[in-house]
């Protein structure tokens, strides 16, 4: 772990789920942070802005700003800033995140005609009406656009559908492919990377999720580290399609142990 100068790490199912520290989680945090090893919390979180991440995770003890975060919507922002200048873009999310969506014109995906379909994290918001809203705007040619795929995620009553169930079925139903900027894109990792200064090759991303986290990771050249906390499954430790995770460890807690060969 010696060409490790920077780390990825994920939020929920790493160093909270619905919120709440898990053990260890705050005291690892602090001990890269007082090594001095640069990090950026990376994150498909849609339901909260950078700023409201940031002071959650400070009011749990964690030594992070809003500048130790990167969001898929701000991603996303940049993106429909950069490919759809002045486009008027239909929203399903849930969770208000207007903030990290600045220069974008929204509307309510029921609303009239639009040219980009966004969709963020699902929620009580991904009812039949919108869904069938989203459908036909995609039906009279609007692009789709998704903050990211994850199929589902761990919250303290278990496990709930995510966004990614209800992409494919969009796709699916209007013949089309959405662009994705969350995890596993590698313009979000290179954007993470480019923000600490540092190359793929020496960086390492630690997360729940196999596919979007880790596996995603290291087809981008960082080093990848999956934890059994958050959405984990004993099967994701033998990887997808013969690609595994080269570290598995129990906890967030036991990184800096592997940072320093005492653990992994």
């Amino acid at each position: 772990m010696d060409q490790v100068r920077a780390i990825l790490i994920d939020i929920d199912g790493v160093l909270t789920v619905s919120w709440e520290p898990l053990p260890g989680a705050v005291d690892a945090l602090t001990a890269l942070r007082d090594a001095g090893l640069p990090f950026a919390l990376i994150t498909n979180t849609t339901s909260r802005t950078r700023a409201r991440i940031a002071g959650t995770l400070a009011d749990a003890g964690f030594p992070v700003g809003p500048d130790d975060v990167l969001t898929a919507a701000a991603a996303t922002a940049a993106h429909l800033r950069e490919h759809h200048p002045g486009a008027t873009c239909a929203l399903l999310n849930s969770g208000d995140i207007a903030e990290d969506l600045e220069g974008v014109e929204l509307v309510d995906v029921t609303a009239g005609a639009a040219d980009v379909v966004v969709l963020g994290g699902a929620g009580p918001e991904f009812s039949y009406g919108a869904l069938d809203a989203a459908f036909r705007h995609l039906q009279n040619g609007a692009a789709l656009v998704a903050m990211h795929r994850n199929l589902y995620w761990r919250t303290d009553t278990g496990m709930q559908l995510d966004t990614g169930a209800f992409l494919a079925g969009l796709e699916r139903a209007a013949g089309t492919e959405a662009v994705v900027l969350g995890k596993p894109s590698g313009a979000f990792f290179d954007a993470a990377l480019g923000g600490l200064g540092v190359g793929a090759g020496e960086a390492l991303m630690i997360g729940d999720d196999v596919e979007a986290d880790v596996l995603g990771a290291q087809a981008h050249g960082l080093t990848g580290v999956l934890v059994r906390t958050g959405k984990f499954r004993p099967e994701a430790e033998e990887g997808v399609d013969g690609e595994r995770p080269q570290h598995v460890v129990d906890s967030f807690a036991d990184l800096p142990g592997l940072l320093h060969g005492r653990a992994g």
